[in-house]
């Protein structure tokens, strides 16, 4: 299977249980950082978050603006509509989907590029460079260490991919990719089954200067 493959069909097994999963942990550090992008984020401003699950952070991230989410899962999406309805959610993978040049403020991304193919981070990071209108900003979590692109046979009960890169390499990757760095930190939390587990959280930003191009 390919890594778009397992990831919809674990997420998609999972169900209710990884929204369950996710409220039996709550995150201080995915709370803390929650506020931090949300500071500089007004209301009526756009708003894509990638990787939205079962919209554990969509309520927030909506109030105000015009926020869309993109997941892989439908078994996700349905829950996700039902815990914020009335918002838009779309099905898609963040490798591949399309949106217009310069059409958000700000897209967030939680937990979920540690589940895409390293090759696939540059390009990615550039395309969401050109979705964002100048001084926008993408904020994120990665992975904090390097790691091949992996299957692991049993995580929350389901197979799931993953993969990524140590800080240094992430911080090259999103200047490759035309961004400037205004946080770039490590945190570590505990997960339920996994332990303590460190991610690599990042708020970049698209430079205002006219003609600037990756």
């Amino acid at each position: 299977m390919e890594p778009i493959d397992i990831v919809r069909a674990g997420y998609d097994a999972l169900g209710p249980r990884f929204g369950a999963w996710v409220e039996h942990n709550p995150s201080a550090v995915r709370a803390r950082f929650l506020g931090e992008v949300l500071a500089p984020v007004p209301s009526g401003t756009d708003v894509l978050e990638l990787g939205c699950g079962p919209g554990t952070a969509a309520p927030a991230l909506s109030q105000g603006r015009r926020y869309t989410g993109v997941d892989l899962s439908e078994a996700q999406l349905g829950i996700a509509r039902r815990h914020a309805p009335g918002i838009t959610f779309v099905r898609g993978d963040l490798i591949s989907i399309s949106f217009d040049d310069a059409s958000f403020d700000a897209v967030v991304a939680f937990y979920v590029f540690n589940h895409v193919p390293r090759a696939a981070h540059v390009p990615t990071f550039s395309r969401v460079h050109r979705w964002l209108r100048p001084g926008g900003r993408l904020m994120l979590s990665l992975g904090a260490g390097a790691t091949d692109d992996e299957v692991q046979q049993d995580w929350l009960g389901v197979p799931m991919f993953f993969a990524g890169f140590d800080r240094a390499t992430n911080e090259r990757h999103l200047a490759d990719a035309g961004f400037e760095l205004e946080l770039s930190e490590e945190r570590t939390e505990i997960e339920e089954g996994e332990g303590e587990v460190t991610f690599h959280w990042v708020i970049a930003r698209k430079p205002e200067r006219n003609g600037f191009s990756p």
